[in-house]
């Protein structure tokens, strides 16, 4: 439990930012949130240095044409800000390995970026949905948005 407790006190690089709070009822949630959290905190640190690779990662997904163009579009609408996390709030409220992640940030001329975000744990490690494009896998069809016929 210490060494968790060193781990955790670690994570965070900004010390003029205030503590952030996470919703956590018991002690395999608290570890699942405190999972969710870095993620959360990756994803602002990727938009920060402007990191393709960072958002990627975080995101989940596969190193592509298509995640690097979303994610060139992502960091060019909010990349570079100097944001600061001023609160997050995870909520397993879909399970232990999935659930909603609340972000309240600010950049550095003050302007709030609020955003709320499916998380998943995936063989262990936790990912934020934040790209949209990602195509559908070979031989599965995509969801159809054609009104239904009758």
């Amino acid at each position: 439990m210490a060494a968790a407790l060193v781990v955790a006190s670690g994570c965070s690089s900004q010390s003029n930012e205030a503590p952030p709070s996470v919703s956590a009822p018991s002690s395999s949630a608290s570890e699942a949130s405190d999972g969710a959290r870095e993620a959360v905190e990756a994803y602002v640190r990727a938009l920060n240095s402007r990191s393709v690779t960072g958002l990627i990662s975080v995101g989940g997904v596969e190193d592509a044409e298509w995640s690097r163009q979303e994610a060139e579009r992502i960091l060019a609408d909010r990349g570079g800000r100097g944001w600061k996390i001023k609160d997050v709030r995870i909520q397993h409220d879909m399970g232990p390995d999935v659930g909603s992640a609340r972000l309240l940030a600010e950049d550095r001329a003050g302007m709030p970026l609020r955003d709320t975000f499916t998380v998943t744990r995936e063989k262990g490690a936790w990912h934020l949905t934040v790209f949209t494009g990602q195509p559908a896998e070979p031989g599965k069809e995509s969801a159809a948005t054609d009104e239904p016929r009758s």
